[in-house]
């Protein structure tokens, strides 16, 4: 097993554990009377998150993959059962199963990894030929990503399109109908941005935020505001004045510009350095892989963790438009925690492949 990648991985945990009570305390004390409530829940499904890893690293993943089809189709009924529930900050993007709140979309990414690393692996696959790349990707995944869209979930879109494309790049996809499928994506973004106004105000406040963050929406201030305040060493550990009601979401989305605050920029650079280690083990163990399947599954999770770093952090720092994409492995969200312990579990699991030497 890869040590580096697993006590990397523990490090972040713990980090998020820690950030998460930290910065959440005082909101759980005022709203839900225990300051212990957002850790108690997190720490409840980081247990289902050590239980789906234990059983990860048991199974034959090539044999699993043979599900990717069905285990797909369920979670796209997952998908469409969210308009069925209720509406949480005006989107429809949890199942409500009794005490659990579930995140479809998250599963759908996973799944969708799972799925494209079997089928492209497969030697009748002839990824050139435009017909078998239209034919089945296109409709189940675009499926999903309209679903994922009108939840709305623009952020998780963006972050599940752009791995799909690394995975068909990797596999072999031509450039030219690489272009041919980014093209009209790109095109269909922005007339339904500036055209249809779907998260219009958004794009302004960042365009605004580009030459000032200052200048740009609420929560792009206070982010700035806090990672300002933590200086090179931070206000120390529950310092933070950021999560008294001024910073939204300090545990969820801008967990990052929290660290920021109370523990500085060398804490920030240690959680930086924490996962550039997962991101290099992770591309290791995808190139010392003796198949295809191995090295497509292996390098679509790590495109799936750094793509929702960099879109996380560009968010907090006002290099990107305001998302509501969890930084992995420490924002407060069971089906995140959840999704990215297994993704790290597959990650080991393939690194104790037989015939597999990763230094």
């Amino acid at each position: 097993m890869d040590r580096k990648l697993l006590y990397s991985t523990v490090g972040l945990i713990a980090i998020g554990m820690i950030m998460i009570y930290s910065s959440s305390s005082v909101m759980a004390e005022v709203r839900f009377g225990s300051h212990l409530h957002f850790f108690k829940r997190q720490l409840m499904w980081l247990m289902i998150a050590g239980v789906m890893a234990w059983i990860t690293l048991k199974i034959d993943l090539k044999k699993l993959s043979a599900m990717a089809v069905p285990l797909l189709f369920v979670a796209l009924i997952m998908l469409a059962l969210v308009f069925f529930m209720p509406a949480r900050n005006g989107s429809h993007r949890w199942l409500f199963l009794g005490p659990l709140t579930i995140q479809p979309s998250e599963i759908f990414k996973l799944i969708t990894v799972v799925y494209l690393a079997f089928s492209l692996s497969q030697k009748k696959r002839d990824i050139k030929n435009i017909k078998q790349f239209l034919i089945p990707y296109v409709p189940l995944i675009g499926s999903g990503l309209i679903l994922i869209i009108l939840e709305p979930g623009l952020g998780s879109a963006l972050t599940i399109t752009l791995t799909v494309l690394i995975v068909f790049y990797l596999a072999g996809l031509r450039l030219t109908h690489l272009a041919a499928l980014t093209l009209p994506l790109a095109g269909l973004v922005s007339f339904m941005v500036f055209v249809l106004g779907y998260k219009k105000p958004r794009v302004i406040d960042y365009l605004s935020a580009v030459s000032d963050p200052l200048t740009g929406s609420y929560q792009v201030k206070q982010a700035v505001l806090a990672l300002g305040a933590g200086g090179l060493f931070g206000a120390g550990l529950g310092n933070g004045r950021q999560k008294l009601f001024f910073l939204p979401y300090p545990h969820t989305d801008f967990i990052f510009a929290s660290i920021g605050e109370e523990l500085g920029f060398l804490g920030l650079l240690v959680v930086l350095t924490l996962f550039t280690i997962i991101i290099w083990r992770g591309i290791k163990i995808a190139v010392y892989q003796p198949d295809m399947f191995g090295f497509l599954l292996a390098m679509g999770i790590v495109s799936s963790i750094f793509v929702a770093v960099i879109i996380n952090i560009g968010v907090v720092t006002s290099l990107l438009p305001t998302t509501g994409i969890p930084l992995p492995f420490l924002s407060y969200g069971g089906s995140a925690l959840v999704v990215s312990v297994i993704s790290v579990a597959i990650l080991l699991n393939l690194s104790r492949r037989k015939g597999m030497v990763v230094r």
